[in-house]
């Protein structure tokens, strides 16, 4: 077989195959043993006859044509391994000789994953929330805490922002009633901003006995729903004084204001570090893909699009969730749906080739030991001995891609221990703060990237 590759616009190449006779005379055997199982020659089981007397029957033409079928998939096959190609969409093949006779010949166009070079990677800057608890955050948490125990009383002067109103609300569209948004007597803390864009407004300024009518878009829809709320009763909450009395009456493992408040601060900043470790991956990759100067391709786009919708509408059904009641429930269109979707396959793509690029350019490559780590990973899961996955992988022509995976797992780990992390000031955060002394090695789950998955049914236990 000879090859030769031509590289074309943006992240196409041409590979130019010709498959010479005496190589394409084995998918002619092959083509021969098809068609023996489909036709009858006397004095031969099914399937059994001999070429020639098959060839005698129906002749060359049919065989011929069912030999190149095969042999072009497994040519282009050979070419792609032969010049380490990353294909990301099908090949378009044109045949361009050997049709009736000779020399089987032809052309794919193919698109490739694009290698790029990343400027910046090594200095990244990535924004986190804060760590440390303002004086503002522990009071709000005091306030809270103080709210838990206030009183009502009852008050004749229009409803403010922390009242608590006894309402009757019904909520509707088209003359038709909004589940949930349909209840009397219901007391609401105004300013909660639970009911729709405009309720607190709304409810704001409004007085004892009075009905109001207004139309909003109800939280988690996007539609404007009909309101009629009826104000029946306005009470003010009375906040218990704060004392070191109250404070140990109230909350028994602590003494005093001073040791409370300094509790909370512990428990806020302790919180926050734990999300910012569950989202540092998240958003050092989100921040890596920015630096990206070039386009997703589309065909990485649409087939990791694919494989989200088949998850999710797979999540549905494991739910007991049609589609159309989700759409109905989020009140989302089927564009919008997937709109939203691909908005996040292309920033996995994004991430996909920023993650090999920073690969790529600090040499970080799999090992034979961490892909026999991989293997028997996956064989204690699936069940199956670490010699059958890896040959499974080996004939899905599937290395690659797992080699592919371990090195842009490298290259978190590199990029969490390289980069910067800030707040919203400006106030650094220590890597060692936000990585712990956790070992961050091939610890992630690389949602960022939707390479097809091989399956390993086949391999032997």
């Amino acid at each position: 077989m000879k090859t030769t590759l031509e590289a074309l616009e943006g992240n196409k190449i041409k590979l130019s195959i010709e498959v010479e006779e005496t190589e394409f005379d084995r998918y002619l055997d092959g083509a021969f043993r098809k068609i023996s199982t489909q036709i009858r020659i006397p004095g031969f089981r099914q399937g059994k006859a001999p070429r020639k007397l098959i060839e005698a029957q129906i002749g060359l033409e049919a065989a011929r044509s069912q030999a190149i079928e095969d042999a072009i998939p497994a040519s282009l096959a050979l070419a792609v391994r032969e010049h380490d190609l990353d294909i990301i969409a099908t090949p378009e093949v044109n045949l361009t000789g050997g049709q009736e006779a000779g020399n089987i010949a032809f052309d794919a166009t193919c698109e490739v994953r694009p290698v790029v070079k990343i400027s910046g990677y090594d200095k990244l800057k990535v924004e986190m929330p804060a760590l440390v608890a303002s004086d503002d955050d522990i009071d709000e948490v005091v306030k809270y805490e103080r709210k838990r125990h206030a009183t009502l009383a009852d008050v004749d002067r229009v409803a403010k922002v922390d009242d608590q109103v006894t309402l009757d609300l019904v909520g509707s569209r088209n003359g038709e009633p909004l589940p949930g948004l349909n209840v009397d007597d219901w007391l609401y803390e105004v300013g909660r901003g639970w009911v729709a864009e405009d309720f607190d407004k709304q409810i704001i300024g409004s007085k004892t006995g009075q009905k109001l009518e207004f139309s909003s878009i109800p939280s988690g829809m996007t539609e404007s729903a009909d309101f009629v709320v009826t104000v029946k009763k306005i009470q003010e909450q009375v906040l218990p004084e704060l004392t070191d009395e109250w404070v140990a009456e109230h909350l028994a493992e602590h003494e005093t204001i001073d040791a409370w408040k300094s509790a909370v601060r512990t428990r806020i900043e302790e919180s926050r570090l734990n999300q910012v470790r569950n989202t540092v991956v998240e958003k050092t990759t989100a921040a890596l893909a920015g630096l990206l100067e070039i386009e997703a391709p589309e065909a990485m786009v649409s087939g990791d699009l694919r494989g989200r919708v088949q998850n999710t509408l797979k999540q549905f059904e494991s739910q007991g969730i049609s589609m159309e009641q989700w759409l109905s429930v989020t009140q989302q269109t089927p564009e919008q749906f997937i709109d939203a979707l691909k908005e996040q396959s292309v920033l996995a793509v994004k991430v996909d080739i920023a993650l090999r690029a920073v690969a790529l350019a600090e040499s970080l490559e799999a090992s034979e030991e961490d892909l026999e780590r991989q293997f028997t990973r996956i064989a204690a899961q699936v069940k199956k001995k670490p010699a059958a996955i890896r040959k499974a992988y080996e004939n899905n022509d599937a290395i690659a891609d797992m080699k592919a995976q371990i090195a842009k797992s490298k290259a978190i780990d590199w990029l969490l221990h390289n980069s910067e992390f800030a707040d919203d000031k400006g106030n650094k955060i220590e890597n060692d703060t936000i990585l712990g002394e956790h070992d961050h090695e091939h610890d992630h789950e690389h949602d960022h990237d939707h390479d097809h998955d091989h399956e390993h049914d086949g391999a032997d236990s």
